[in-house]
């Protein structure tokens, strides 16, 4: 599967995010490029594998047009559909992990696909990368930290 390249002008790959990009504010802006030509559409998730139970989805937004560059803070990318995260709530939901329950890690992910996503309800992180499978063209993933 061939790499697509994400980034942020918000905090570098490994590194905390900015306090004004979690539960308490908006989106961080993103950016990337190396999404293949045959990509129908783009799926960017924000997931939290560290959190108490099980992998936390943060952030759902399918149906994103391929031919984009990235998104500002804040919003929603160009064509896409925001699907509800482990709050209830469609959109973001920014990282709020349990007070001294030490860093968390938050993986942000773009998914280029060659069909859209069968997805329904409210998907958990694990039915959307059950959803992915077979379909991922190309991926790319930035990460960074937060505790509270």
């Amino acid at each position: 599967m061939n790499g697509m390249q994400l980034s942020s002008t918000a905090f570098d790959d490994g590194t905390v995010v900015p306090r004004r990009y979690t539960g308490e504010g908006d989106s961080p802006p993103l950016t990337w490029s190396g999404v293949p030509g045959e990509a129908t559409e783009l799926v960017l998730l924000c997931e939290d594998p560290d959190a108490p139970g099980a992998t936390f989805l943060h952030w759902l937004v399918t149906g994103i047009d391929p031919g984009t560059t990235g998104v500002a803070e804040g919003q929603v990318p160009q064509g896409g559909l925001p699907w509800p995260n482990g709050f209830g709530q469609a959109g973001w939901g920014g990282p709020m992990p349990p007070p001294g329950h030490g860093p968390h890690r938050y993986f942000f992910r773009l998914y280029a696909l060659s069909e859209p996503l069968p997805l329904r309800g409210h998907p958990g992180a694990e039915a959307v990368h059950r959803a992915l499978r077979g379909r991922e063209l190309a991926s790319g993933t930035l990460f960074g930290t937060y505790q509270r």
